[in-house]
């Protein structure tokens, strides 16, 4: 097993992601992405990792939850936004509610819509994916505050905690279903590239690649099978990562810093918007961009790759493969305290 999932191909990455994601599918936990052996180098390199990592994260990420765009009040209800997932979502490492990539993305979507838009943001620091259960039963627990759009963040201590990658995609898939039967829009940043944390060496620094990527795959053929929408957060949120480290990662070494949430942020902002019919250039296809139609298994192996990646459904078992442009966010915003003067959302 070890060899086939260590392999760098696309094919044999999009094979194992296949059957990662249906193992889930029919309840199985015991496919392993890495063999025994694998599996000693692993968590020995792993401590050394760990006592690499400085602490000076704030204890708690700031909550960012409240009214972005106030000055797109038009007598409109907002939009309402929900973020899910671990610590990435939360926002640990920055100090500032406007850091957060929840309220980046908020005020993104504020911008682009010309419309407010209300956040919460439900994300649990170090949580696993079989938390996502009880984050979505929190976020659909008014109805009267179910969101337009979810974007979810998970994975990463799924990896490091050796949960069975079968398992933690079946809490996944579970988590998009709940949510999109709400009505809501789902947008998934896949687990990151835990080779790009500065402080993993090799060999652990190869097999997390491995290991995330495939992880990665594997959520985006569930989340795409349940209709929402994968952005793939590759060597953790992208290239700008292994290139200024010192830049882009936060005071402990592991999270990442106010510009690395920026870069995030920017990455999934298209996909986004594009969810809620907000992008311009929609769901066609660009062929300069190396955009296609694929295989869904194929499309997340490709997507796993290279980071900004988006993956849709198109007609089943096809998926829509594409590299949204980007662009720049507004400046950071701290959640206002005003009042929209419109009723409640319905």
């Amino acid at each position: 097993m070890a060899g086939s999932v260590l392999t760098g191909s696309a094919g044999s990455r999009a094979r194992v992601a296949r059957r990662i994601a249906a193992g889930a599918a029919f309840g199985g936990g015991g496919i392993g992405l890495i063999g025994a052996a694998a599996v000693g180098v692993l968590l020995a390199e792993a401590a050394l990792a760990k006592r690499s990592v400085r602490g000076g994260s704030a204890p708690h990420p700031p909550s960012a939850d409240g009214l972005y765009g106030v000055a797109y009040a038009n007598g409109s209800p907002p939009l309402r936004l929900g973020i899910l997932g671990d610590s990435t979502a939360a926002g640990q490492g920055v100090r500032r509610a406007g850091q957060t990539p929840g309220a980046l993305l908020a005020s993104g979507l504020a911008a682009v819509a010309e419309q407010m838009v209300t956040l919460r943001n439900v994300a649990q620091p170090g949580a696993q994916s079989d938390d996502l259960d009880r984050q979505v039963s929190l976020m659909l627990g008014d109805p009267v505050r179910i969101p337009d759009v979810c974007v979810i963040m998970i994975g990463a201590n799924d990896v490091t905690h050796r949960m069975p990658p079968t398992t933690s995609v079946r809490h996944l898939a579970g988590a998009v279903r709940r949510l999109r039967t709400a009505g809501a829009e789902v947008v998934v940043g896949t687990c990151p590239d835990l080779g790009s944390v500065e402080p993993v060496y090799q060999p652990l620094r190869w097999l997390a690649r491995r290991v995330s990527r495939q992880l990665a795959a594997a959520q985006t053929i569930v989340v795409v099978e349940q209709g929402g929408r994968t952005v793939s957060l590759g060597h953790l949120l992208g290239p700008e990562f292994e290139a200024n480290p010192r830049e882009l990662f936060g005071p402990d070494n592991y999270h990442p810093s106010a510009e690395g949430y920026a870069t995030a942020a920017m990455a999934v902002l298209p996909t986004l918007c594009a969810s809620l019919g907000l992008w311009p250039d929609a769901d066609q296809l660009e062929a300069d961009r190396d955009e296609d139609i694929l295989p869904v298994a194929k499309a997340a192996a490709e997507a796993a790759a290279e980071a900004g990646t988006e993956v849709s459904g198109a007609r089943a078992p096809w998926a829509l493969l594409k590299h949204r442009r980007r662009r720049r966010l507004p400046s950071a915003t701290e959640p206002s305290t005003a009042h929209p003067a419109h009723p409640a959302h319905p």
